[in-house]
């Protein structure tokens, strides 16, 4: 049934790709709803959900960073970004903002198809509660609030255990910094929150520089991506 089906939403202004990806992605499994513009995307994500969203970066009018930046990130909904502008700075600036993933122009379909089934099994089942997250080689276990690599513990300050469990019992959803002050009853505030950040992406990411696990979704706050 259709409704057990993942549901796509395909934003790009190029016809030609747009209709291609529709047909590629119905014959591999998926729902798939196309939009031309960041206008016409609004209207489709007011009258239904979707699982993924595939953004075009660079449309006339409105870009896909703008409708990225406005999206309601509260819901399981992941972003990957197509593009032709393959420079490390865009493809930061659209993880920056909340991306789960980004792949440039021109691109292989099969390529596309792996991207979105990877992001398709990190995305929260509806109703489960994870009992441990996988970050690569980094194991967390959200019961015993302990961290390892490869069966190696890895030391947490109380603060820390605590920051990443509010996390990772929220795969996927944005915490603003507010939020994770309350979860947590960080003591100095936002900037408290800022600070073990930094720690704990020195402690869960292969490069601390260019977070695959905890990123920052600018003027929002973080969100954790597990594996």
């Amino acid at each position: 049934m259709d409704g057990d089906l993942p549901h796509i939403l395909v934003v790009d202004d190029d016809d030609r790709l747009r209709e291609l990806l529709r047909t590629f992605l119905s014959d591999n499994g998926f729902l798939v709803t196309t939009a031309r513009d960041a206008a016409d995307a609004r209207g489709k994500l007011r009258g239904g959900a979707f699982d993924v969203i595939v953004l075009d970066l660079m449309m006339p009018g409105e870009t896909g960073l703008s409708l990225l930046d406005s999206l309601d990130r509260t819901r399981p909904m992941a972003v990957l970004m197509l593009t032709a502008m393959g420079e490390l700075e865009h493809r930061i600036d659209g993880l920056e903002r909340g991306a789960d993933d980004y792949l440039g122009k021109p691109f292989e379909p099969r390529e596309l198809l792996l991207r979105i089934h990877a992001i398709l099994r990190r995305l929260p089942k509806p109703g489960t509660q994870p009992t441990q997250i996988v970050m690569g080689e980094t194991r967390f276990d959200l019961s015993r609030g302990s961290l390892e690599r490869g069966g190696t513990p890895i030391r947490l300050t109380s603060l820390e255990a605590i920051l990443l469990k509010a996390l990772a019992e929220r795969p996927g959803t944005v915490l603003s910094r507010e939020q994770l002050v309350t979860l947590t009853g960080a003591v100095g505030g936002e900037r408290a929150v800022d600070v073990q950040v930094t720690r704990l992406r020195r402690k869960i990411e292969p490069d601390p520089r260019l977070p695959r696990y905890l990123h920052t979704v600018r003027g929002k706050g973080y969100v954790l991506r597990p594996d």
